[in-house]
């Protein structure tokens, strides 16, 4: 199980992550993931989705269902696709987004994403550096995102942040 502590700049409380992938088969697997807010000591929100990647076309697709406290149940559609920049794949252009629908099958919103993700294995003696810029089509403003072993860093274009710390 992967676990993280995250914190950011609009909420001023810590919450609690956890995700776990179960393979289905070598290139599918069930993703759950929820996450715990420390301040009100109660689960923010509940994910399960089935996720296919497609290694040889650099894509992977998913749908499944999201459970939050405001909006309750949701659906949910995603996609990725990766364009290598170079041969080793460590630089690439990246092409994602997500659509949700509530439980009446009425769109409560859709993301969308254009990045450039540079990653840098073994900047210094064990510790890898991943670089992203991207642009968010949906709210028209520029993020990054820094992320060093454990450790990432978001941040946006209208001020928004967010640190994540890897367990």
């Amino acid at each position: 199980m992967e676990t993280s502590l995250r914190y950011g700049g609009d909420s001023k409380a810590l919450r609690i992550h956890a995700k776990q992938k179960l393979p289905l088969d070598s290139n599918t697997h069930l993703q759950v993931h929820g996450e715990l807010d420390t301040r009100v000591g109660a689960p923010t929100y509940f994910t399960a989705l089935v996720r296919r990647f497609y290694p040889d076309f650099s894509t992977s697709i998913g749908a499944g269902l999201q459970y939050d406290k405001r909006d309750k149940l949701r659906y949910t559609i995603r996609g990725k696709k990766a364009f290598p920049v170079t041969t080793n794949g460590l630089f690439s252009f990246i092409v994602k987004g997500r659509y949700e629908l509530d439980k009446d099958f009425r769109e409560k919103g859709s993301k969308g994403a254009a990045e450039f993700s540079w990653s840098i294995i073994d900047f210094q003696k064990d510790q890898d550096v991943r670089l992203k810029l991207g642009y968010d089509l949906i709210e028209r403003v520029p993020y990054a995102q820094i992320r060093e072993n454990n450790w990432t860093l978001n941040a946006d274009g209208n001020g928004r942040w967010n640190v994540r710390f890897d367990l």
